[in-house]
C-alpha cells in the first residue's frame, strides 16, 4: 500500500478525493496544461540555425507532474484545439492552421508529443520521477520515439536525407539539453517536498 501511494504522480497530492471536485480539478489542470503548451510553443530560443521552442520541455514536465492519463488527455485536448484552428502550435498562424497544418511537415512530431506524454507519464505513475537516472531513461526514450515519428513522417513528405538534415540533426543537442533539464527538475521538485 505504501508503495502505491509513493508512486503516484506529483499532481495527485493536490487532487481532491471526491468525484466531482476531482474531475473539475483535472479539467482545470488539462486546460491550464494546454495554455502552458501554447506559451512554450511560442517561446523561441535561438540555438544555431534553427529556432527552438520550449515545448518538449513543457511536455516532459507536464507529463511528470500529471501522470500518464491526465498528461495524454491534456495533449489530446491541445491537439483538438489545434485541429479546430486555434493558433496553438509553434508556427501558427504564419504557416497555416487546423488539420491542414497538422498534416504538414510537423505532423509526425505532433503525434510524437502524445507518445512522449504517455511514456513520461507512465514513468511518473511508477515513481521514476523521483530518480534522476530513471527519469533520464524515460525522458530520453520519449524523445527518441517522438523524433523517430517526426522523422518518419517528414521522410515520407520530403525524403530521408532532407528529413535527417533538417528534421533531426539541428534538434539533437538542444533536445538533449531539455532531456537533461527535465530529468533533474522533476526529482528536484520531489526532493523539496516534505516527506510523507
Amino acid at each position: 500500500m505504501a508503495n502505491s501511494i509513493s508512486a503516484r504522480p506529483l499532481v495527485s497530492l493536490a487532487l481532491p478525493e471526491s468525484g466531482t471536485a476531482r474531475l473539475a480539478t483535472q479539467i482545470f489542470l488539462a486546460v491550464s496544461g494546454t495554455l502552458l503548451l501554447t506559451l512554450s510553443a511560442k517561446t523561441k530560443v535561438v540555438l544555431g540555425p534553427v529556432d527552438m521552442s520550449l515545448q518538449t520541455l513543457a511536455i516532459f514536465m507536464i507529463s511528470a507532474a500529471f501522470g500518464m492519463r491526465l498528461a495524454v488527455a491534456t495533449l489530446l485536448l491541445y491537439m483538438a484545439q489545434g485541429a479546430m484552428g486555434f493558433p496553438v502550435f509553434q508556427s501558427t498562424p504564419e504557416k497555416g492552421i487546423g488539420i491542414a497544418y497538422m498534416l504538414g511537415s510537423t505532423g509526425g512530431y505532433l503525434a510524437g508529443f502524445v507518445a512522449m506524454a504517455a511514456i513520461v507519464g507512465w514513468a511518473a505513475d511508477r515513481g521514476w520521477d523521483r530518480s534522476p537516472v530513471k527519469m533520464f531513461g524515460a525522458v530520453l526514450t520519449a524523445e527518441v520515439v517522438m523524433m523517430a515519428m517526426g522523422f518518419a513522417w517528414l521522410a515520407a513528405l520530403i525524403g530521408v536525407e532532407k528529413s535527417w538534415q533538417f528534421g533531426v540533426v539541428p534538434f539533437i543537442v538542444p533536445d538533449l539539453i531539455k532531456v537533461a533539464l527535465a530529468s533533474t527538475l522533476a526529482p528536484a521538485i520531489w526532493a523539496l517536498l516534505p516527506k510523507r
